[in-house]
Formats: C-alpha cells, structure tokens, sequence
C-alpha cells in the first residue's frame, strides 16, 4: 500500500505541465498584444488612453501566466522534486509558500484590473465600485493568509547519497 501511495504523487505532473503551458500562452499572448500596442499606437496615432488600457489588459495576461507559473513549479517542487533550480524567491517548500506566492500576484492582477478601470474614461463612474470590490478583496486575502499561516517547522535533512557519505569522511 505504501508503495502505491508514493506512487500517485506522480499525478501531479499532468496538472503541473498543464499550468506551465498555460503560464507559456498567456505569456506569449500577452507579449504579442502588447507588441501589436506598440504598433498600434505608433503607426496609427491611438489614444493615449486607449494605448494604456491596451497595455495594461495585456500586462493582466502576463501576470495570470505568472500565477500559472507559478503554480506548476510549485505543485512539482511539493509533489516530484524539491530540489528543482528555480530562483530562491520561487521556492516551494510547503503549501503555506506556494498560497503566499499564489496571493502576492493576485493582488499585483488586482491592481492592475484596477488601474486600468481607473484610466478607462468610459468606466469612469465604476471606480469606486472598483475600488471597493478590489479593496475588500485585498483585505480578505490578507485575513485568509494571515489566519492560515502556519508555524515554520524545521524541513526534513535530504538523504545522503553514498557519493556525499564519501566526500564527508
């Protein structure tokens, strides 16, 4: 039974590949609209405001594709391989990381969705609601993490293989 439980932790990888492929998309989609922004705004002398809202609307998309990032690495590094080389800022170490990683960019795609019903002229009467909406939402993901955050216990020493045991002695 043992043996069979260590061995479902393997299906992880199919959401895991999932997300980074999606994370790739919006990427690559998000970087491709604001390359046809720049086109845009430079060949055919768009609006300033509609340059903005275009920009940022595809800053949104890179900054979903973050999250989605995100959470392959982190459903990988918690479930097949937790030493994977990522940068230390993107380390998982247990679920309370990767939920911190995970609301620290919804906030930053909050802000964003905010900034550009800001500057959107034609939203201009919906700001307040905005606003209002994407500070309770803030604050309710502050409370959510603060009221689940767990003590850090010390993590599990990795095994030594037979090669460091060697290279001790």
């Amino acid at each position: 039974m043992r043996k069979i439980l260590s061995v479902t932790r393997y299906a992880v990888v199919v959401p895991a590949i999932a997300s980074l492929l999606g994370a790739l998309l919006l990427m690559a989609k998000g970087s491709l609209e604001i390359i046809s922004v720049v086109i845009q705004a430079v060949m055919n002398q768009a609006y300033l405001k509609d340059t903005i809202v275009g920009v940022l609307t595809a800053v949104d998309a890179i900054l979903l594709g973050t999250v989605l990032l995100v959470i392959g690495y982190g459903l990988y590094e918690l479930f097949i391989d937790a030493d994977l080389d990522v940068p230390p800022w993107l380390q998982v170490k247990d679920l309370d990381d990767l939920k911190s990683k995970l609301i620290g960019v919804v906030v930053a795609i909050i802000a964003v969705v905010f900034v550009g019903v800001f500057v959107d002229a034609n939203r201009a009467s919906e700001v307040v609601s905005y606003g209002l909406g994407a500070g309770v939402m803030v604050t309710g993901l502050a409370a959510f993490a603060f009221a689940t955050k767990k003590e850090k216990l010390p993590r599990r020493p990795k095994p030594k293989t037979a090669l460091e045991d060697k290279e001790i002695n």
